[in-house]
């Protein structure tokens, strides 16, 4: 019974390439074979023997540095619930093995959690643009979040203190109109913002006797 031969080729240069310096180009035999990030190619070295199988390894090791990188990017303008993450990195025909793998390094970085996120969206829509409870859950399942994470992110919403901060800033564009385009234009506003009839009727005339007041 013969051995199987397995074919190998020898690194003979790493170099960077020129139009991205966090990239390295891979030569084998003398011939370019494929492109690297820096941080895979670290790992390599001259003269250094590779078969098939440990370049295949070497490159899905490159795919998922490249995914993990974009990853990053859309991580760092604000944080993303998993399923956001997902999306974008399927934008980008990013295989599901690797996928999974970038989220696994993500989760052990404490950068991926939908709890943190859920809460981190509640926080910043009650300090920039206060929702009721119904629409905040709207908007985090339109997200991706379920589950504990998203009953856990609004157990503390009170519509009726949330309702009220919008209406008193709304107010003073409208504080001008008379009582009942008053009534009628804030009471749709907060309407828009997912506050029910009932949160928005009793602030309605608190905010316009606090404008007349004002006056």
């Amino acid at each position: 019974m013969h051995g199987c031969f397995i074919l190998k080729m020898k690194i003979t240069a790493l170099k960077l390439q020129a139009r991205n310096k966090s990239r390295v180009n891979v030569y084998l035999d003398g011939r370019f074979a494929f492109g690297l990030a820096k941080i895979e190619a670290a790992r390599l070295r001259l003269g250094q023997e590779l078969d098939e199988a440990a370049i295949a390894r070497v490159k899905k090791a490159d795919e998922v540095a490249q995914a993990y990188e974009r990853a990053l990017k859309l991580l760092a303008t604000r944080p993303r619930s998993e399923a956001e993450v997902r999306r974008r990195l399927s934008e980008h025909e990013v295989a599901e093995p690797v996928m999974e793998e970038v989220l696994a390094r993500l989760r052990r970085a404490g950068l991926a959690d939908d709890g943190a996120f859920a809460n981190y969206w509640v926080e910043n829509r009650a300090a920039f643009r206060p929702r009721s409870r119904r629409a905040l859950l709207a908007e985090l399942k339109r997200k991706g979040v379920a589950g504990d994470a998203l009953k856990q992110a609004v157990a503390g919403v009170n519509d009726a203190e949330a309702a009220y901060q919008v209406a008193a800033q709304r107010a003073r564009r409208l504080r001008t109109l008379p009582r009942p385009e008053f009534r009628r234009k804030l009471g749709e506003f907060l309407a828009r913002r997912g506050f029910d009839y009932e949160t928005i009727e009793p602030i309605l005339e608190r905010v316009w006797k606090e404008v007349q007041a004002g006056e």
